[in-house]
């Protein structure tokens, strides 16, 4: 029986110390107890009745003059007993009063950061996504400027499963599960690698800025060594020439409940190869009469660079019609701004109350991007040079004339010519307009019928 030394706290005074064991930090309490080491003044051990020991150490703050407690550790008899925590004291005063005082208030701060909750990361990620910053335009746009699709996967996949966990105790395994539920349905929603996919990547970008220096709101990303998700395979669809005749007329059709600005937006997106949120916001102002193009701005462009798309005869006649009196060209309900990017693709498919275009005309489905794929292999089957078609869809050119690789700074910083860019793709689209004209001529069907 121990009867060497008392370890209830409640009958000594609170200075009165003793010389601390590992015994004593593995005896058993039947309530908390703190027992003060008389051979290392200030370190004490807390012990609590599940059994767990905590050294910690009291020390005057030379700033503020006041006692202050610093954590130092949990007790384990091999990796941490009474002799190493006497030893890490000593070092710690080895570093003088003011080192000392500034090592456990950086701790307090890094524990305040490493407890908090993945929603709060996401939150505080998002306000520093979206922060203006100046582009190389000269600009002042979102830091990220696809900030709202990375905070809607953000908040869809990740918040509703891990938004409470501490975001230093999400694992590796963590994410591989939500991803295999992603994956395989079982998150409400229909099974999807492409969610999965999207959610892996916002979370990479999370987690990555969390552990940077400055943050360090965890000590590594737990979004590494993920198994891989199955291949995903490119769209292939391409309407025909009987299909393209059959909605280029269904769209002039007034029984269509779509509004005639949505429709023309259609045409205008087979036309001239642009896609939506390149097309729809035109101006008035971006519209070159004098050279036939219309301007496209970076902060709308994809690849973020300012492009000068040709508009042939058709694709002018298209957005005359559609632009009127207004400001931009493809308006929306009340006039004075432009349609939605989802506004075509919505007509296409129709929502629970309204048929789609698709439907109503008896096509097969398509989306809106699918027309620039039909433009460009169009194109492509009437001899007309790659390159300039990729130039129209403003895919960088990665070959010479000759067939020859490029280096793939020579467009991005060098060569910064845009003249021969915009006849190479003048030549495409005049002979696309011409083709399509072609096309919606060849027997066409002026009985056109919606289905049912």
């Amino acid at each position: 029986m121990d009867t060497t030394t008392t370890t209830e706290p409640a009958k000594r005074a609170r200075n009165s110390s003793v010389i601390l064991t590992d015994r004593m930090c593995e005896k058993r309490v039947t309530k908390r107890v703190k027992i003060y080491d008389r051979k290392c003044p200030g370190l004490h051990v807390s012990i609590t009745t599940a059994g767990v020991a905590t050294f910690s150490v009291k020390f005057t703050d030379p700033k503020t003059g006041k006692q202050r407690t610093g954590w130092l550790g949990v007790y384990n008899p091999e990796t941490f007993a009474v002799e190493d925590a006497r030893s890490k004291v000593y070092a710690l005063r080895g570093t003088g009063a003011v080192a000392l005082a500034e090592t456990f208030r950086d701790r307090k701060v890094q524990q305040a950061k490493r407890g908090k909750t993945v929603d709060a990361i996401i939150e505080e990620r998002i306000e520093w996504m979206k922060t203006p910053v100046k582009k190389p335009d000269g600009e002042m746009r979102p830091r990220i400027e696809s900030w709202e699709n990375v905070a809607s996967h953000l908040w869809r996949f990740l918040s509703p499963s891990l938004g409470k966990k501490i975001a230093s105790e999400v694992t590796k395994h963590d994410i591989a599960t939500l991803s295999n539920d992603i994956v395989a349905g079982r998150f409400g929603g229909k099974a999807s690698v492409s969610n999965a996919r999207h959610m892996r990547r916002a979370a990479s970008g999370l987690f990555n800025w969390a552990a940077e220096a400055g943050r360090d709101y965890v000590s590594a990303s737990p979004c590494v060594n993920l198994p891989p998700l199955d291949e995903e395979h490119p769209r292939t669809r391409v309407l025909s020439e009987h299909e393209i005749r059959t909605l280029w007329h269904g769209l002039d059709r007034d029984e269509l409940r779509w509004d005639r600005k949505t429709r023309l937006a259609l045409k205008f997106a087979l036309v001239t190869m642009l896609r939506s949120g390149e097309m729809l916001p035109i101006r008035r102002d971006e519209l070159n009469a004098g050279n036939g193009t219309v301007d496209i701005p970076a902060r709308r462009v994809k690849r973020r660079r300012t492009i000068a798309q040709p508009l042939s005869d058709l694709a002018v006649e298209i957005i005359n019609e559609a632009m009127g009196n207004y400001e931009f060209a493809f308006t929306g309900r009340y006039g004075d701004a432009p349609l939605s990017r989802s506004a075509m693709h919505n007509a296409l498919r129709g929502n629970k109350k309204t048929k789609g275009i698709c439907e109503l005309l008896g096509l097969a489905p398509f989306t809106p991007h699918d027309l620039r794929r039909t433009a460009a292999t169009m194109c492509g089957e009437l001899g007309l040079p790659e390159s300039g078609i990729a130039l129209c869809l403003d895919h960088q050119a990665n070959q010479d004339e000759n067939g020859k690789p490029l280096p793939a700074i020579t467009n991005r910083v060098y060569n910064l010519a845009t003249r021969v860019r915009v006849e190479k793709k003048r030549k495409v689209l005049d002979a696309w307009a011409i083709e399509l004209r072609r096309i919606i001529r060849k027997s066409a069907e002026t009985g056109l019928r919606l289905a049912a």
